[in-house]
């Protein structure tokens, strides 16, 4: 399952790849905005998708936020939580495959459609590689998170 939100500034590419994503049948849940509202707020959508994906093994998440950064620092408060802001579609491979980024942040002021497609395709079609030394590093992250 993928959850995907956005507040006001990525609503409507949160809607394009929402369309994408159901053409390519692929099972998604829109955690909202439902429809535009210029003075919502970032923390709602990220909140609600970062606590889907801490609370269900092997989901993933899509946020879209203007610069991408207000998601991404809310949704990295969550236990589990990987979410990384993405720039090109090999930097996402490299997340998935190396750090199991299971949220991927799109910064829709900054991202054309077709960006914002093939960085989605990429997250979706990666696995993770499972090689020990980046199951070390996972646990290491998750020690932390343990303790702060």
């Amino acid at each position: 399952m993928i959850y995907i939100g956005a507040d006001h500034r990525g609503y409507k590419l949160k809607k394009k790849i929402s369309k994408w994503m159901f053409e390519k049948k692929i099972d998604f849940e829109d955690m909202g905005a439902q429809r535009l509202d210029s003075k919502d707020d970032y923390t709602k959508y990220a909140e609600k998708v970062a606590s889907m994906v801490a609370s269900s093994k092997n989901s993933k998440g899509i946020l879209i936020c203007g610069s991408g950064v207000g998601v991404d620092v809310v949704a990295n408060k969550f236990d589990g939580v990987r979410a990384s802001i993405g720039k090109t579609p090999k930097q996402i491979e490299a997340g998935r495959k190396d750090d199991n980024m299971n949220i991927l942040v799109i910064a829709a002021d900054f991202t054309k459609q077709e960006e914002a497609r093939e960085m989605m395709k990429s997250f979706i079609d990666t696995k993770f590689s499972g090689k020990a030394r980046h199951k070390r590093r996972l646990r290491e992250v998750e020690r932390i998170e343990a303790n702060n």
